[in-house]
C-alpha cells in the first residue's frame, strides 16, 4: 500500500513540475500584467493588446519561428524516416553503432552544438540568416526523427515487405506501398516533436542567427526585449498562450488521430480472428 501511493506520489510530483508552469503561463494571461498578480481582476485585455499594441517586430519574429520550423521539421521528417529504415536494415553490429552516433546530439550539451554549428557555418562560408538556421535546426532536429520512427520499425513483420517483393513489387515500389504507410503515424510524431523542438530552440538560433541580418525568432525576440527598457509586457503572456495551445492542440490530434488508426486495425484483426 505504501509502495503504491510512493509511486502514484512520485508520478504526479513530477507531472506537477512538468505542467505546472505551463498551466500558471495560461492562468496569468489574463492578469493584463507582466507581474503575475491579478490587481484588476481576470481581465481579456492582454490579449487584446497582443493585436492592438504589440510591435510589428514581434509578428515578423513569429513569422520567422513558424517558417523555420516547418521548413526544418518536414526536412527532418524525410531525412530521418529514410535515415531509420536504413538503419533497420543494417547488419546488428552497424545498426548498434549508426544508433549511438544519432544519439549525439540528443545528449549532448546544446551550447555546444551552438558553437560546434557556429565553427562549421563559418568555416565553409555558408550563407548568414536563414541558410543557417534551417540547416542547424534541421540537423538537431533529424535525431528526434529517427527514435520516433525506429520503434514503429520494429514492430513492423520483416516478412510483409518481402510479400510484397514476391508478388511482383520493385523494392522502391514496395517501400511507397508497405513501409512507409506502415511507419506513418511514427513519422507524425516525428514530425510533431521536431516541430516543437524547433519552435522552442533558443541557444543555437542566438548563435548563428548572424547580428547583421536582423533576424530574429520569438525566443531571441523575448531575450532581446527583456534585455533593454521594453521588458517583459502584458501580451507576452497571452502570445505564449496561445501557442501552447495550438501546439497541444496540433500534438494531440497527431496522436489521436493514429489510436484511432490502431483501434480500427485492431478491430479488422479481431473480426477476421472470429
Amino acid at each position: 500500500m505504501v509502495k503504491k501511493i510512493a509511486e502514484r506520489g512520485y508520478v504526479f510530483l513530477v507531472l506537477a513540475l512538468m505542467y505546472l508552469p505551463i498551466i500558471m503561463v495560461i492562468i496569468f494571461s489574463f492578469s493584463n500584467t507582466s507581474t503575475f498578480s491579478f490587481p484588476h481582476g481576470f481581465s481579456f485585455e492582454g490579449y487584446r493588446s497582443l493585436f492592438t499594441e504589440a510591435p510589428d517586430k514581434l509578428w515578423e519574429s513569429l513569422g520567422n519561428t513558424v517558417l523555420i520550423a516547418v521548413v526544418s521539421s518536414v526536412a527532418a521528417t524525410l531525412i530521418g524516416s529514410v535515415s531509420a529504415i536504413g538503419i533497420y536494415y543494417m547488419k546488428p553490429r552497424g545498426r548498434r553503432i549508426v544508433e549511438n552516433i544519432n544519439q549525439m546530439p540528443i545528449v549532448n550539451s546544446e551550447i555546444v552544438m551552438a558553437v560546434a554549428f557556429m565553427l562549421f557555418f563559418a568555416t565553409f562560408a555558408f550563407p548568414n540568416g536563414y541558410t543557417r538556421l534551417i540547416l542547424g535546426h534541421i540537423t538537431f532536429c533529424t535525431p528526434y526523427v529517427v527514435l520516433s520512427v525506429m520503434p514503429r520499425l520494429m514492430q513492423m513483420d520483416p516478412n510483409i515487405y518481402e510479400a510484397a517483393l514476391d508478388l511482383g513489387a520493385s523494392p522502391v515500389k514496395a517501400m511507397f506501398k508497405v513501409v512507409l504507410p506502415y511507419i506513418l503515424p511514427a513519422m507524425l510524431s516525428g514530425f510533431a516533436m521536431a516541430f516543437t523542438i524547433s519552435l522552442d530552440d533558443f541557444i543555437i538560433t542566438q548563435l548563428n542567427k548572424g547580428a547583421s541580418t536582423g533576424i530574429d525568432t520569438l525566443s531571441t525576440y523575448l531575450y532581446s526585449s527583456l534585455r533593454n527598457a521594453t521588458g517583459l509586457r502584458a501580451y507576452w503572456l497571452p502570445a505564449f498562450s496561445i501557442i501552447i495551445v495550438l501546439v497541444v492542440g496540433f500534438v494531440l490530434l497527431i496522436n489521436l488521430r493514429s489510436y484511432k488508426k490502431e483501434g480500427s486495425k485492431k478491430e479488422i484483426i479481431n473480426e477476421k480472428n472470429r
